[in-house]
């Protein structure tokens, strides 16, 4: 299988800053997996919209997937409390 292209929003490293450097480690460990397995255990497409979810921790790494282009792009990181907020 090919392995997908990362593309990460300005806002996701903006985001990244105010975490702890042990945590934020591990989130670009597990956002450099979604390259190679964009759906893998424990993700979970959301309701509503074309997105998934992967869990790292305390923490929700949201992304879309473009199968066409194999590109994923992660949309936002946050924790589990404020992530899914507007």
């Amino acid at each position: 299988m090919a392995s997908y292209r990362l593309v990460i929003k300005r806002s996701v490293a903006k985001d990244l800053r105010s975490f702890p450097n042990a945590d934020v480690a591990a989130i670009l460990k597990r956002i450099q997996a979604l390259a190679d397995d964009p759906r893998p255990p424990g993700c979970e497409k959301l309701s509503a919209q074309e997105r998934y979810r992967v869990r790292q921790g305390v923490y929700r790494i949201l992304y879309e997937i473009q199968d066409q282009e194999l590109v994923v792009t992660v949309i936002k990181v946050g924790h589990r409390r404020d992530v899914y907020r507007n």
